[in-house]
This record gives structure tokens, sequence and C-alpha cells, in this order.
């Protein structure tokens, strides 16, 4: 025991005697512009705190951060990533529709049910899963665009709506529900027995009072974040049909020209991102859940058995998804085997942890 601590304080000296090397030897500070298209009310926004943070720090100042919050360098996903690509943005976060015209994979995290908890989706996402996809975006950019980690915005999607409680599938029967303007979100609506409605987010309240919609598949503090149950939306269903992933990207030259050291102090950045992106949905939820029940709305949790009925009737979509996303049958490969190990090296310790 006493061995390991020490080779791994030796292996600890040695990379940050290497970081010092580099900020004696190179009298050029790497600066990294980082955007989200967010406010600093947002997880995204907390996550680059940290980041920016860490990194300054370990690096001994070599690396500096510089933060833009909102569309100051670029206003949507098409956009940013074209800027990442080219050089001029250093870091982007996005979701997967806002990365799924120039990575249609990345809407592999938008298929229900395929992750059932926290513990499961986090798992995921710090193993072989992300460098998979990491390698498909690499291929798919001509080597500009880099993967770096994937956390979490918002935590997970769960139906809403303004009309009655859902328990089961065939509660959604007749239901309007507002989608972004993509294929799977809209197919897995329909697979539930409801009818997408595609509608811009700023006008989804608006929507929502008169209407044109009556529900939504969104997180908790997005709901409350728009105030939407002042809109009429009074009724959410804790299905947790998807995790809501956050993609965060990095020009790829801009990281293989540094110092092996200082890519290691990104790294480790983007680790600690990603744990401060992890977290944060599940503090704001605390209160968001709270405001939500003292302001009237109901709550449902369905029972493992309505659980199962729901997924039931989304399976088909993911042989949607193989037979019409580019790169479908590889990313979702991937996914379902890196589910099948976190469920199975979770059941070890709960095995452990319980006995």
């Amino acid at each position: 025991m006493l061995k390991h601590l020490l080779t791994a304080a030796t292996i600890t000296a040695a990379s940050f005697a290497g970081v010092a090397a580099y900020a004696e030897g190179h009298g050029e500070t790497i600066t990294l512009r980082a955007t989200a298209n967010s406010n600093e009310a947002d997880e995204d926004y907390a996550g680059l705190i940290v980041f920016k943070d860490y990194v300054e720090a370990a690096s001994n100042g070599a690396i500096e951060v510089e933060l833009f919050i909102g569309t100051q360098l670029c206003s949507n996903g098409a956009e940013c990533l074209e800027g990442v690509s080219e050089g001029s943005i250093d870091i982007y976060i996005s979701t997967s529709g806002g990365a799924a015209g120039i990575f249609p994979y990345v809407q592999v995290l938008d298929l229900p049910y395929l992750m059932a908890d926290d513990r499961v989706a986090e798992h995921v996402l710090q193993g072989d899963f992300v460098r998979t996809m990491r390698d498909m975006a690499l291929a798919d950019s001509g080597d500009t665009i880099r993967l770096m980690t994937i956390g979490n915005t918002g935590g997970w999607r769960n139906f809403a709506n303004t009309q009655r409680r859902i328990q089961t599938p065939a509660d959604m029967e007749g239901l309007k529900i507002r989608t972004v303007v993509a294929d799977l979100p809209q197919e897995l609506v329909r697979a539930l027995g409801a009818s997408p409605t595609p509608i811009p987010w700023p006008e989804l309240f608006t929507s929502f009072q008169t209407g044109v919609v009556d529900g939504s598949k969104n997180g908790i503090t997005d709901i409350m974040g728009m105030k939407f149950p002042d809109a009429g939306l009074q009724y959410i269903t804790l299905d947790g049909h998807a995790y809501m992933g956050a993609l965060w990207w990095m020009n790829n030259d801009k990281f293989m020209d540094m110092d092996p050291a200082m890519r290691r102090v990104v790294v480790d950045g983007f680790y600690a991102l990603q744990q401060a992106t992890f977290a944060a949905p599940k503090r704001g939820a605390i209160q968001a859940y709270a405001d939500f029940v003292e302001g009237g709305g109901d709550i449902y949790v369905p029972t493992p058995e309505e659980k199962a009925m729901f997924a039931e009737a989304a399976a088909p979509v993911q042989g949607w998804f193989r037979e019409n996303v580019q790169g479908g049958d590889q990313i979702l490969d991937a996914l379902i085997a890196a589910v099948a190990d976190a469920e199975a090296d979770l059941a070890a310790a709960y095995e452990a942890d319980l006995n």
C-alpha cells in the first residue's frame, strides 16, 4: 500500500514539475477562448468557472482562460462549432441538438430510457463511450473538433403538461408536446401517442398560455427558470427519459500544440468541469421542485411497471435511429455496451456496500 502511495506521489510530483518547467521555459501565455450560449445562472457557466480556476492555477499561470458567456462570439451550434473548427473559438459547449447538424450521432444521448439514473449516466460519461464519440467527431471534422468531455445541463428530461397527470403512455394520447426542430424527439413523441409540435424556445411560454402546445420535455430547472407554471404548466411526470448531456468541444490543433504537461492540465480541468456540471443540476432541482409544488404543481413518479410501459412504447425509436442517423449503429452499440458495463460495476458496488 505504501509503495503504491509513493508511486502516485512521484507521478503527481513529476506532473507538476513538468508544468513548472513549461511555465519557466515559455514566456507567452496560452490563451483559451471559451464560450457558452447561456447565462451566469446556468450549469454551463458553473462548469466554466471551475475549469478556469483549475487550469489557471494548475498551470502556474501558463494558461489563461477567457470566458464569453452569451452570444458574443457566436449565436448557435453550427456557427459556434464552425468557429471551433477554424480556431477563432477554442472551447464551446453544445447540447446534442446544437451539434446534431454536424455530428448527427450525438443524438444518441436523446434516445429514451437507455440510462436509468445519475449513477449509470455519470459512469458511462467517464469512460470509453465518450472516446468513441470523440474519435468519430475528429474523423468527421478533419481532425479539427475534439470532444473533451460530456457533462450535464439541466438534469433529466421529463414530460410536463398543462392538462393532466401522465402515468402511462396512454395518458399521452392527444397531447401536443413541444419539441425542437429535429426528427428524433418528434419520433419519440409520436411513439408515445402524442403529437410533436416544434416551437422555438422563446415562444414556448405564450404557446402554453394559448394552447398551441400542451406540454414539453424539459428539466425542472428550465421549467421554473422560464416560469412555465405561470403559463399553466402544472403536471410533471418524472419518467427521466433522457439525460441532458452537455458536449464540451475544443479546437484540436490548440489542444495538440500544447506541451504534454499542459494537455494533462486541460484534461484534468475538463474532469473538474464535468464534476461541477454533474452536481449543479441536482442542487438547483431541490428548490425548483419545492417551488413547483408550492405553486400547486403535481409531480408524479412512475412505478417500475409504468416506467417499463414507457420504455416498451418508445423502443422503436432505437430502430429509427439505427436506420436514419449516420453512424447510428456504431454509437448506439457503444452506448448500450457502456450502460451494461456501468450497471454491472454498480451492481457489484451495491453488493459490497449493502452487505
